[in-house]
């Protein structure tokens, strides 16, 4: 329970000070919604403690359904050096990184950020301006063995193109968890 309490201040804190992100959005409502779903409070406070700096992006007014988005100024340092998925990971040899962005993003309960979703996030604020972030590659491209990823250059969101099991240390990923 106190981990709970701990993620729910955090958010409160980070709800308020960002308020121009969801205006018609009451965190009451979005308190009930999280103390109603403990297991996605589990995966809010990973977010938050692999430094994703998770935040309200989005509400469904027909459904309530809450949506929480890695808000971190760049992508979230525990998340970097990662190639894209676990197909990727096991085509390595050698050097292989700790992990892969599906497979770090299972474990936390949190799904990689799609294009669409990335470039509304970029509508919020200014994200990956010094890193960039894996998001969720179309099959039609990892099938090729590519993955893509975005980032902010010169006041543009950029998508770009790598093999799947490259991996930086400026390379991360974006999550989001609905609640």
């Amino acid at each position: 329970m106190k981990r709970d309490a701990k993620i729910i201040d955090v958010l409160k804190k980070r709800f308020h000070t960002s308020a121009m992100k969801h205006p018609d959005v009451a965190w009451e409502f979005v308190e009930k919604r999280l103390r109603a779903s403990p297991e996605r409070l589990i995966a809010l406070a990973a977010t938050e403690e692999s430094g994703g700096e998770p935040d309200v992006d989005a509400c469904d007014p027909s459904t309530g359904l809450v949506t929480f988005f890695d808000c971190s100024p760049e992508s979230p340092v525990g998340r970097r050096s990662l190639c894209y998925d676990q197909a990727a990971y096991e085509s390595r040899k050698q050097n292989k990184p700790k992990s892969s962005a599906e497979a770090f993003a299972k474990q936390v309960g949190a799904e990689i950020l799609n294009e669409e979703q990335y470039r509304f996030l970029q509508t919020l604020g200014s994200f990956d301006s010094k890193t960039s972030s894996w998001i969720l590659t179309p099959d039609s491209i990892r099938n090729l063995g590519g993955a893509i990823f975005c980032d902010l250059r010169f006041g543009r969101v950029f998508t770009y193109h790598n093999g799947a099991e490259s991996y930086y240390a400026a390379r991360g990923f974006r999550g989001f968890v609905e609640v």
